[in-house]
């Protein structure tokens, strides 16, 4: 699953709209107009190689839009004395970018373990705490597991059912 991919799934789950999704990465940090966020929206043909009109966006990109989404969802927060104003960027340390997916729409949604739970059981899969702590754990960790594409296809199709119906 590509990112594009992602921010197409995620962007339906919450019903997010184009002019939404242009607010949401500048606040993460791209300035982006609502004509590149649609061109970015685009879904690949497997048959088409290359599509003019599409926008690929890259970890970077990723990790930006859901640090918006999280400062859209839940606000500005106030760096601690001695931190630096902004979060070095995360696709640098971790090269999956499903498991930064999991971890950042928790904290967006403010999702407890039973939400995240429930999600994946929506979508007909069955996770255990223990698995869920495992894919949310920092690389590196000893009980950290790498989320595959079938985890994350089903957490946003999950919670396209719990926030859309």
């Amino acid at each position: 699953m590509d990112n594009n991919d992602i921010l197409i799934r995620l962007r339906y789950a919450l019903e997010i709209k184009n002019k939404e999704m242009a607010e949401i990465f500048k606040l993460g940090g791209v300035d982006l107009s609502v004509p590149e966020v649609v061109k970015i929206l685009i879904k690949s043909d497997a048959d088409v190689e290359e599509n003019d009109n599409q926008i690929q966006c890259n970890n970077s990109m990723l990790d930006s839009f859901l640090n918006g989404l999280i400062i859209y969802k839940r606000g500005k927060q106030e760096p601690k004395p001695g931190q630096p104003d902004t979060p070095e960027p995360s696709e640098k340390k971790s090269t999956n970018v499903n498991n930064l997916l999991l971890k950042k729409v928790k904290i967006a949604l403010t999702l407890t373990t039973e939400d995240m739970l429930d999600i994946f059981g929506n979508a007909g899969i069955t996770v255990t705490k223990g698995e869920l702590g495992a894919l949310l754990r920092k690389e590196g960790h000893k009980n950290y597991k790498e989320c595959g594409d079938k985890f994350a296809r089903n957490f946003l199709k999950g919670l396209a059912i719990k926030y859309r119906g």
